[in-house]
């Protein structure tokens, strides 16, 4: 079963960036999607981008045009490169995974229950 630990949160203030990566152990597929997700207390948990494991990339509405996913294969890593930060982007940032499939498109259309693995969480906060 693949294991997966985000790092990389923190504070940052309004315009800022951050960079969290997602490192991945037991990590047996040769076909995959790999994702970032993120919630806040009591909400959904909303898609944020998403790659394949031939590097097409998708992204939630919202953070498209300011947030690069990336992968390093070498490392076993993913990237979620974050510019531009606002309030709004204050969530806990999941990284995700699932075995097979591709995506084409540069919309997030995958949900929550279309990926079977999970890591932790990192915190991201943005201030004024």
């Amino acid at each position: 079963r693949v294991q997966l630990v985000e790092s990389g949160g923190g504070s940052v203030q309004t315009g800022g960036s951050l960079r969290l990566s997602c490192a991945a152990s037991e990590f047996a597929y040769s076909t995959y999607i790999m994702a970032w997700f993120r919630q806040t207390p009591g909400k959904e948990r909303e898609g944020v981008a998403a790659i394949d494991a031939d590097g097409n990339a998708s992204y939630g509405d919202s953070v498209k045009g300011r947030f690069t996913i990336s992968q390093d294969t070498a490392k076993n890593t993913m990237y979620l490169q974050m510019n531009n930060l606002a309030p709004e982007d204050t969530a806990m940032y999941y990284c995700a995974a699932r075995e097979g499939a591709s995506q084409n498109g540069d919309t997030m259309v995958m949900g929550v229950t279309d990926f079977t693995n999970w890591g932790q969480g990192t915190q991201v906060t943005v201030s004024s």
